[in-house]
């Protein structure tokens, strides 16, 4: 007669990958639509006003301040996407849209 050892079983996490699909749909949608959609759009105007020249120019101060916005907007989304849950249903590629955007409107606040 043989003794058969169990082994022990492996008690399944809380993330299941049946339901990662689903939970990224519903923690991503809502990222995308209400932070990155409209810090696209900012960056994409902020790079779209053409200051006319001068120090007071207030197309330059609108500029300034829709790319500042970029920015801020991709931060917060930054920040979100760092919080343990998300970071582990999103992803590392949910940082570089963000990251992309605030970037580039970076770069138009210091070029101004």
């Amino acid at each position: 007669m043989t003794i058969q050892h169990s082994r022990p079983r492996r008690r399944e996490g809380v993330d299941l990958p049946a339901d990662r699909g689903c939970l990224r749909w519903v923690l991503g949608a809502p990222l995308a639509v209400f932070l990155y959609l409209p810090a696209a759009w900012l960056c994409f105007v902020s790079f779209g006003l053409r200051p006319e020249g001068g120090p007071y120019d207030p197309v330059r101060d609108d500029a300034r301040f829709t790319a500042q916005m970029c920015v801020a907007l991709c931060f917060a989304g930054l920040l979100l996407t760092a919080v343990p849950l998300f970071h582990r249903t999103l992803g590392r590629w949910w940082y570089a849209a963000p990251f992309a955007l605030a970037s580039l409107a970076f770069l138009r606040v210091q070029t101004l």
